[in-house]
This record gives C-alpha cells, structure tokens and sequence, in this order.
C-alpha cells in the first residue's frame, strides 16, 4: 500500500537521485497494480494534523503523517522507508511501534 500523498516524493526522489528510467518503472509498477494507492480517507486529515502538531519538533510533515494515518486505519504494521528517523520515533495508535523495512 502507497499513500496517494507518497506517490509524488517517491517519484520526485526516484527521478532526481536515480535515474528517470527508475521513475518510469515505479509509474509502470502502479499502473499495473504492483502497488495499492491508498487515498486520503475522510478522518485521517484530522489525524494527519495530529501527528504533525504532536510531533512538530521532529518536523514529521504532512507526507509522513499520511502513511501512519493509513496504517493505523488499515491496521498495517510494516512501513518501507528509508527515513527511520522520523518513523523509529512514532508511536502509532494500533501498535507500540511500527517494523521498518528495510531493517
């Protein structure tokens, strides 16, 4: 699952730091359905805002935000990231804490 909001800096960092063949890849791999597009439910904006006021020090921000409000909603414990900074620190509401991949 990619929170609709990911898709963007995904492509956007995928483009920049790798190469616009990787860009088109990733863009074919949601096109087939490699990945699920989770879209911005309804009460997750009032999450998303929570998360980014609670942990406003750490500069969580709004991209982020949405993928803790997506699984917390979907009650999804795994999360792919490369940023562990932010999601090492976070305490989601349907778990202690979230296994970052890769580990």
């Amino acid at each position: 699952m990619v929170p609709n909001l990911v898709v963007t800096e995904v492509a956007y960092l995928i483009g920049t730091r790798l190469h616009v063949v990787a860009e088109i890849l990733f863009l074919g791999d949601l096109a087939s359905g490699d990945f699920l597009v989770e879209p911005v439910a309804g009460g997750d904006w009032l999450r998303i805002a929570e998360l980014v006021a609670r942990y406003r020090d750490l500069k969580l921000g709004t991209v982020d935000a949405s993928v803790i409000a997506a699984a917390e909603r979907l009650g999804i414990g795994e999360v792919a990231t490369l940023d562990h900074r932010h999601f090492s620190v976070v305490r989601p509401s349907h778990l202690p804490a979230f296994e970052l991949l890769p580990s």
